[in-house]
């Protein structure tokens, strides 16, 4: 919506979700509004009155139904028709949740909204033994802020490390280690069995030879990106929203942003679904270019951050397939890089309280240059100099 009033489109724009808070950032969910720190009306992307314009509409606790396509309009989940020239998906995604004995039970808690974490400070407040349940971003970010409120914290988790599927080994041993000097208890290559209580938990059952003490239960385990709309309505979905380099849906009237669309990106040379707010914002800026008439592609190399304690992880690209891992600097000065390599090529950078780094390796990772190792490891060569 804000892109388009750049790009001075002068048509009526309906903005309708099923929340009941206007548009806002969710990082800092798991971060500064868990620890009490900011107040909900801080995390609205922008102000109430921007909304007061006459040729904005905002329909807020509005559930869209269906999308019929052929007479060009969203059906409400009361029935109510509201007409579009140009739709655009933003559908976003859930949380995956836990399908085992006495998931049901109060006290276990999933984190996505302003409404999740507000009800996970509610039960903080009598919580002693609080268990996270996935060592993911969210599921660190949350042991982190929860640890530092002075409960006790232990981190349940199905793969050998933390943060598995998105950093080497030598990244996950530097975090786990520092959760652990903080008092935070992992339980690694351990399966979820159950949640055990009456009404309420008061246990974790794991594959482990004991049950863990609970009196509230964080899950992480991941998001599912929500394509069930546009799959009704006849779209193509392939783990995400089909959308081409204009984000465009194979549909020419209907548009797709963020977390929901899978898209073409030129520097990977394949088709991906990213979780993160770089995407998003980038995705709807191209959107409203194209809607607004100019002739705009999104392929730009993928970026993601995670605040753990006073470590800011930031990422640059995509470490998937690497089959060589470059140390640049030193774990132990908790100032440090790691640089992925494919085939030679840099294709992702973990930049561990090293932004210099983090910025740099993003033009570098877009040149897809074969780069000796070395140069790479050599603090003394900055990494702009290699592009």
């Amino acid at each position: 919506m804000a892109s388009l009033r750049q790009k001075r489109f002068d048509g009526k724009v309906v903005l309708v979700g099923e929340e009941a808070w206007l548009p806002y950032q969710r990082p800092p969910l798991s971060k500064k509004f868990l620890a009490g720190q900011l107040p909900a009306e801080r995390l609205y992307f922008k102000p109430p009155d921007f909304y007061d314009a006459p040729d904005i509409e905002v329909r807020l606790e509005t559930p869209i139904a269906s999308v019929d396509r052929e007479r060009r309009c969203v059906v409400t989940a009361a029935g109510e028709r509201i007409a579009y020239d140009t739709l655009v998906l933003a559908t976003g995604s859930r949380v995956r949740r836990i399908e085992v004995p006495g998931s049901e039970l109060k006290g276990v808690h999933y984190l996505r909204c302003i409404d999740d974490v507000s009800r996970i400070r509610a039960d903080l407040v009598k919580a002693r033994n609080v268990v996270i349940i996935g060592a993911g971003y969210i599921g660190l970010e949350v042991a982190a802020v929860i640890r530092e409120l002075g409960h006790s914290v232990c981190v349940v988790e199905m793969a050998d490390r933390v943060m598995s599927r998105v950093v080497s080994p030598a990244v996950s041993d530097f975090y786990r280690s520092e959760h652990e000097a903080r008092g935070i208890d992992f339980r690694l290559s351990t399966t979820l069995e159950a949640f055990e209580g009456d009404s309420r938990v008061n246990a974790v059952r794991t594959s482990g030879p004991l049950s863990i003490p609970a009196d509230l239960v964080v899950a992480g385990i991941g998001i599912v990106p929500n394509t069930e709309l546009a799959a009704s309505a006849g779209l193509d979905v392939d783990n995400g929203i089909v959308v081409d380099t204009h984000c465009r849906t194979t549909d020419d009237n209907i548009y797709a942003v963020g977390d929901c669309t899978s898209h073409p990106n030129g520097i990977y040379g394949r088709r991906i679904r990213l979780e993160s707010v770089h995407n998003a914002l980038e995705q709807a800026k191209t959107a409203a270019a194209n809607i607004c008439g100019e002739v705009v592609e999104y392929s730009q190399v993928p970026w993601f951050w995670s605040d753990q304690y006073d470590l800011k992880l930031q990422i640059a690209g995509l470490s998937e397939g690497y089959d060589e891992v470059v140390i640049r600097g030193e774990p132990a000065s908790r100032s440090f890089s790691c640089l992925y390599l494919r085939n030679g090529i840099l294709i992702a950078c973990d930049a561990i309280n090293a932004p210099r780094d983090f910025v740099q390796s993003k033009a570098l990772i877009a040149a897809r240059r074969q780069i000796a190792p070395e140069r790479l490891a050599d603090c003394g060569v900055q990494l702009k100099d290699l592009v």
